[in-house]
């Protein structure tokens, strides 16, 4: 498989804005039916905090890249940093910028920005571990980076629709771009591991990403409907990553 190879005049942030603007614009163009009622693009109405996230924490090659598997309700919609949970987002990262509205806003899931109150658990356990494990975001940063495969969130009204549960006549030109984009990803950052946070994340890593260098592992995703997760995440997260060889 080809991969993006570094332009050494650029900066990595820079080739990933970049990349984050290709994947937005690409994506905008894909059109969804029902039973999705709604599609939210973060990249587009919340690109400011994206953006900032890019540029501070995106820098030079990282050993580790967890890959997710698209925005969630009260985290990255609202925030436009992946898993983000808008405490660990402002107070840890030290990222706050303007949210504005999607075109269409579903009014059973209103775009709040920083001012969403909702807690995003996902986001809360991953980033919550990271804060327990390395201490400062800076320190976590200089080695790992955290993105997701699919910039959009979908909704059946009240109801979040995941990528997989698509039609593969939509899915498949969503993977497509979405793929790109992680081999770009992937070039730009150099990274020795993939880590996809959940199957679906994994698999497609593997697809992606098959016929490169790139090592692929898995761990447990931290979403509050699985019972695993809710029976000890960070625990059960830490021994996948101790027991694949890339935490010690």
């Amino acid at each position: 498989m080809e991969m993006h190879v570094p332009d050494r005049n650029v900066s990595t942030a820079d080739a990933l804005v970049a990349a984050a603007r290709e994947l937005s614009d690409a994506v905008e163009k894909l059109d969804f039916a029902p039973p999705v009622s709604h599609v939210y693009n973060p990249l587009a109405y919340a690109w400011a905090p994206h953006e900032l996230y890019l540029r501070r924490f995106a820098t030079g090659r990282k050993r580790v890249v967890f890959i997710g598997m698209n925005p969630g309700p009260f985290g990255m919609v609202q925030c436009g940093v992946p898993f983000g949970e808008v405490d660990a987002v402002r107070d840890w990262m030290g990222i706050a910028a303007p949210v504005t509205k999607p075109v269409l806003e579903n009014p059973k899931r209103p775009i709040e920005g920083f001012a969403c109150t909702r807690s995003e658990v996902s986001g809360r356990r991953l980033w919550g571990l990271f804060q327990q494990r390395f201490g400062t975001a800076e320190a976590f940063f200089a080695d790992h980076l955290v993105a997701n495969y699919c910039p959009l969130a979908f909704f059946d009204h009240g109801r979040n629709v995941t990528p997989d549960k698509l039609p593969a006549a939509e899915a498949a030109p969503l993977y497509a771009a979405c793929d790109t984009h992680l081999r770009t990803l992937v070039g730009h950052l150099q990274p020795e591991w993939v880590i996809g946070i959940g199957g679906f994340a994994e698999t497609r890593a593997r697809e992606a990403l098959d016929g490169t260098r790139v090592r692929i592992g898995k761990v447990l995703h931290p979403s509050p409907a699985s019972p695993a997760a809710n029976r000890g995440w960070a625990e059960a997260a830490t021994r996948q990553m101790v027991a694949q060889g890339i935490w010690a």
